[in-house]
Parts: structure tokens; sequence; C-alpha cells
């Protein structure tokens, strides 16, 4: 496997992350269908579509790193990952099931779901790290840090039409002018729907923090690493 990672403030986690991830993604999988078997309840099955497409915006970006030498097929691959990312931070809020409708332990369902969102959110920002690389090789890096920021929000954005109205990222092909309208009404009238631009805007300051952070961490680590030697 390719390295993933070029920036030397991060390690390339090749792949081990790769298995790691597929092991975290095993575990998760495991918990929904033990949770199946003890209870006969489909209640948590969603999880394992929704831990499906989380994966789509991973691999579709490990394809970026590989034809990013290709412009119009790197363009592509990168208009079909904005379209797939919302799906990996889309899982954090799969959080709100914890303990609706059901006699099952609480804490064993706060696992099983949590596992999952950090999954998410692991490969969200993994794929947005090596976008953020690819678009280093075209623009200036202020202008990348912008975009960022106006990615994460979109994908906030993609997580409230997610969550809140049921909308998918295929229904961009399936049902767009449904899909547009629904949009276009949000952009047009802001105030009326306040309490959409509401649960973006505290999404992205969420997704920001914590995808700046984690991108400080190995500085950090590196830092107390040798203050301790």
């Amino acid at each position: 496997m390719k390295k993933i990672f070029t920036d030397k403030k991060i390690p390339d986690p090749g792949k081990k992350l790769l298995l790691l991830l597929s092991a975290m993604s095993l575990v998760c999988a495991s918990l929904v269908w033990y949770r199946h078997l003890v209870t006969g309840s489909p209640m948590y099955m969603f999880l394992l579509w929704n831990l499906f497409l989380a994966w789509i915006p991973f691999y579709v970006s490990a394809l970026l790193q590989l034809f990013k030498q290709k412009r119009r097929v790197s363009y592509l691959l990168l208009i079909t990952w904005l379209l797939f990312f919302p799906n990996s931070l889309y899982l954090i809020t799969d959080l709100i099931h914890v303990g609706r409708g059901s006699d099952f332990p609480r804490w064993f369902d706060a696992i099983l779901i949590f596992s999952a969102a950090v999954l998410g959110l692991l490969m969200a920002f993994i794929s947005l790290y090596r976008v953020e690389q690819f678009l280093e090789t075209k623009m200036k890096q202020r202008v990348v840090h912008a975009l960022m920021i106006f990615i994460l929000f979109l994908g906030s954005f993609g997580v409230y039409l997610g969550r809140f109205l049921r909308w998918n990222s295929w229904d961009v092909l399936h049902q767009p002018h449904r899909l547009f309208v629904s949009i276009g009404e949000r952009i047009l009238y802001p105030v009326e729907y306040w309490y959409a631009w509401g649960i973006t805007a505290m999404f992205t300051v969420l997704f920001y923090l914590i995808y700046f952070s984690a991108k400080k961490l190995p500085g950090y680590l590196n830092r107390a690493k040798q203050d301790l030697e």
C-alpha cells in the first residue's frame, strides 16, 4: 500500500492503519450481530450500512492520492469524495439511539454506537487530511485552510440533511430536484430555517476543533517525549 501521508509531522500509518480500522469495523459489526442474536431485534442493524458508507470516502481519498497526477480523474474523485464525506461524520449522530425502546443494557448500546461514531470520525478526518494534502499541491496553504473549514461546513450541513431531513448521498442522482429545492429553501430563507444553520454551525465548530487538534497532536507528543528524555 502506498504512503498515505506526506506531512513530516504525521507518521505514515500504511497497512497498520488499514488493519486497525478494519479491526474496529469488525468489532463494531460483531457487537451489532451479538445484540441482534441475543434480543432478536434488528434495531441497530442500520449501523452496518452506515459503516459501509463511511468507508467510501476513505477509499476514494486513497484513490485520489494514486491518481493525483491525472487532473480529470482526480477532480472527479474529489467531487465523489465530497458527496460521500458527510456519511463518515454522520455516525456521531447515531448516539441519539442509545437506550431507545429497549430493555437491553444501555452501557452495551453506548459502547456499540460510540465505537461506531469514533470509527466514522477517524475515517472522515483521515480522508480529509488526504484531500488537504492533495489541495496543497494545487493551492496556497492559507487557501487550503479556508477550504478545509468550508468542507467541514458542507459536511456538517450534509449531516443535518441526513439526520433531520433524511436525505442520502445518492439522492443527488435519484431525486436531484427535490433535494436541491430543499437545500435552496434553506439558503434563500435562512432566518426561517435558523435551526438548520444552527445545527450546521455547531457541528462545523465541533469537527473543526477535533480535526485541527488531531493534526497538532503528533507534534505535541513528540515534544513531550523529548522533554522526558
